[in-house]
């Protein structure tokens, strides 16, 4: 029994030592085995590798990877004009000298994204110095990120390199600080509104003005027809006076009988009209009853 229970604690204690000293390095990572604190050996290919077992060897691993890294400071810089400006941007590097890295830089990627975000602000805000508001937003922005990455770039390959590239240099924004941008804003409006306002004053005079125009022409249209329209009834009238005087001419009987029509018409216009007189006594119904009145018979 003892020896069985010795052979089962003899193999725990391989598999744990062999535990240690066994070790995978992902396609995806740099493994550094350092040995009393020093470098030992880098592995940049994936698969699997044996080292000593601590104390006397340990193995950490670095991102091989393209890494981002994005702004996070919202201090604003000066341009050529003096000009308070904020911008957001980002930088893709990646770590490529894994012993360069960790001697100069950092034991893993956050010391090198805090190191070399303090350089690309340095490096955009020397550039931004030397530029205006209108060439920061204009095509001359692509020659401003040139200059820029070139600048970081010197700065971490210089006598002691970081062992790192620097792939691209973006700006993603840049903007007035909030004041200004305010003040911007609010000179903006005032001016879309003042243009509204004159567009609308425009309107309304360009709609006064054609309100005027069709409310003479109509004036005019109704002031021709009204003349056209007196001197066809002044000729229609003239017309009749001289047809009635041809008749009357030929028989005035004729004449007082039609004169006696219209009188009647013109009295009894409305069905409501009333009119009570003595027919027998009255000139009035003369021609009713075939008699003539004297003023006839002259």
């Amino acid at each position: 029994m003892n020896r069985l229970g010795l052979i089962f604690s003899s193999v725990l204690v391989a598999l744990a030592l062999a535990s240690s000293m066994l070790f995978v390095v992902d396609q995806r990572q740099f493994g550094v085995v350092y040995a009393l604190g020093q470098i030992k050996e880098v592995i940049t290919e994936p698969g699997l590798n044996i080292k000593l077992p601590p104390p006397f060897q340990n193995v950490s691993y670095i991102d091989k990877r393209l890494l981002t890294l994005d702004s996070v400071d919202t201090e604003p810089m000066l341009t050529a004009e003096k000009q308070r400006v904020v911008i957001d941007w980002y930088v893709r590097w990646r770590i490529t000298e894994p012993s360069e890295y960790i001697r100069n830089v950092g034991l893993d990627e956050a010391a090198g994204a805090s190191q070399l975000n303090r350089v690309v602000r340095n490096a955009f805000q020397e550039e931004i110095n030397k530029r205006t508001v209108k060439e920061l937003l204009s095509l001359k922005r692509e020659a401003l990120m040139e200059d820029v990455k070139k600048e970081v770039l010197e700065k971490v390959k210089g006598a002691k390199p970081w062992g790192i590239d620097v792939v691209d240099v973006r700006i993603t924004r840049a903007d007035y600080v909030d004041a200004i941008t305010e003040s911007v804003y609010r000179r903006m409006e005032a001016e879309r509104k003042r243009v509204a306002n004159e567009l609308r004053s425009t309107g309304a005079a360009e709609g006064e003005k054609i309100r005027a125009d069709a409310d003479r022409q109509r004036e005019v249209t109704i002031a021709n027809a009204y003349r056209d329209a007196q001197k066809i009834k002044g000729e229609g009238d003239a017309e009749a006076s001289k047809i009635y005087a041809e008749s009357f001419g030929r028989d005035p009987q004729f004449a007082q009988f039609y004169r006696s029509l219209e009188a009647y018409k013109s009295s009894f216009a409305k069905k409501s009209d009333v009119m009570v007189v003595d027919p027998s006594g009255s000139e009035f119904f003369k021609n009713f009853r075939g008699q003539v009145a004297p003023s006839a018979k002259k």
